[in-house]
């Protein structure tokens, strides 16, 4: 058979065919081992983009690169593990309070998150706002880390699907992020590499999501859970509305501040919901209650006992982090200069433009334009209105958190344009749409 070769199977897919297992395989493997060079697989990464890729395809995508590196077995110290994945919101802290919500009714979580992509924060940025907190762990960190305290959040490792990690940041500097097998493929190779058994995927849609449409975003839950099936993991995915952000916080200090007061009783409505619907699926299933409603009440349980703040705080503890910032959340990286926006007129605000706000937040200096750039993780926005609020001409819409008074200016028209005012009430934005399991 004649040696492959890479611009072959780059054209192969620009004319529309399905890439073999094979080729696949062999794809995967060469750029892993740097033998196939970023500009060739940025090409075959947007001829897929504009052909797209069958479900067998996106499978073969998906193993190949779960393969490309260790595949984490977390039996042997824990009978069942599970993990949850966001496929990427504005004000998206689920996370950092779904995790130690589940850890704390007993099913060991084990996740490895992503850092920002295009205009949503990512969950490794905002932990990395907290002063010491390290989330590079070695493998037997991470092992420790499970068996001690059933609760893991770290950055996706060098060994953990690393064909997916390199392809990762070139997506985001290559405009090939909103591809539904790219997406399926990347999400689902770091699930199955880091061993989970029982996966919950949220899955947004909306202005504030990579999945704009429900059509989208049902089609990208559709194909991971095919994924998960394929591979043996219980898999369920929960289809959110990012029609506006999520609580009313973005940037990464100030969600770490507002999953703070989630934890501890105060927190943003929406953003409790959404962890208690998710986590709902994780308790399911595991087989620790067996309906909704039982989960959820074991859930809320562990909120109102304070047993899910007591685990986020040890876990930030474990990893390095200062407790000190979390009991006086205050003391958090906050940003000198801080300007209400005021409402242009009276109304009802009856739209928020989420992705507009993610990318002021990155043009502020919360996210990335390129894979070397270095984040503030002090500023951000705060909401004061959100889809339903009546205002007054005058009242203020958010507060931009600024380094400095010049970058407030660069982002004001911006964030004026991303609300949208209307003299009758709109209305009401769902939060959870359906679940796919």
């Amino acid at each position: 058979m004649a040696a492959m070769r890479m611009v072959d199977i780059i054209a192969a897919k620009r004319d529309g065919r399905a890439l073999t297992t094979a080729e696949i395989d062999w794809v995967v493997k060469g750029y892993a081992a740097g033998e196939i060079p970023d500009y060739q697989m940025a090409a075959l990464a947007m001829a897929i983009v504009l052909r797209g890729m069958d479900d067998r395809e996106t499978a073969d995508l998906t193993m190949a690169m779960a393969r490309s590196g260790d595949m984490l077995d977390l039996h042997d110290i824990a009978p069942l593990t599970v993990d949850k994945h966001s496929t990427g919101g504005v004000g998206d802290k689920t996370t950092l309070v779904l995790a130690p919500l589940v850890a704390a009714v007993g099913l060991p979580v084990t996740k490895m998150s992503g850092r920002g992509l295009g205009f949503s924060g990512g969950t490794i940025d905002k932990l990395e706002s907290i002063p010491g907190f390290r989330t590079n762990l070695s493998a037997e960190e991470f092992r420790r880390a499970v068996r001690e305290l059933g609760l893991v959040v770290a950055a996706q490792s060098g060994d953990l699907a690393p064909a997916d990690k390199k392809l990762y940041a070139l997506r985001d500097v290559t405009a090939t992020v909103e591809s539904i097998p790219l997406i399926a493929a990347s999400v689902m190779s770091k699930k199955l590499a880091a061993g989970a058994d029982c996966i919950v995927l949220d899955v947004k849609y909306g202005q504030g999501a990579f999945m704009r449409t429900l059509d989208d975003a049902r089609r990208l839950a559709q194909t991971m859970v095919a994924i998960g099936r394929h591979a043996g993991r219980k898999v369920a995915a929960v289809l959110s509305s990012m029609q506006q952000p999520l609580g009313f916080a973005v940037g990464n200090a100030l969600e770490v501040r507002e999953a703070v007061a989630a934890l501890r009783g105060t927190g943003p409505d929406d953003l409790v919901e959404l962890c208690l619907v998710l986590g709902s699926e994780l308790v399911q299933m595991a087989g620790v209650r067996s309906d909704a409603d039982a989960a959820r009440t074991m859930l809320v349980e562990a909120l109102r006992s304070g047993a899910a703040w007591a685990k986020f705080r040890a876990m930030v503890v474990n990893q390095g982090g200062d407790p000190a910032v979390l009991d006086e959340p205050e003391r958090l990286p906050t940003a000198p200069v801080q300007v209400e926006l005021p409402a242009p007129r009276a109304g009802f605000v009856a739209a928020i433009d989420g992705q507009a706000l993610g990318l002021a937040v990155n043009a502020l200096g919360g996210g990335r334009s390129r894979k070397e750039d270095t984040i503030d993780h002090a500023v951000g926005l705060v909401l004061w209105a959100k889809v339903g609020t009546r205002v007054a001409a005058g009242d203020p819409l958010l507060t931009i958190h600024a380094a400095r008074q010049s970058d407030v200016e660069a982002v004001a028209d911006q964030l004026r344009t991303a609300y949208t005012i209307h003299d009758a009430p709109p209305p009401p934005l769902p939060l959870v749409e359906a679940i796919i399991r």
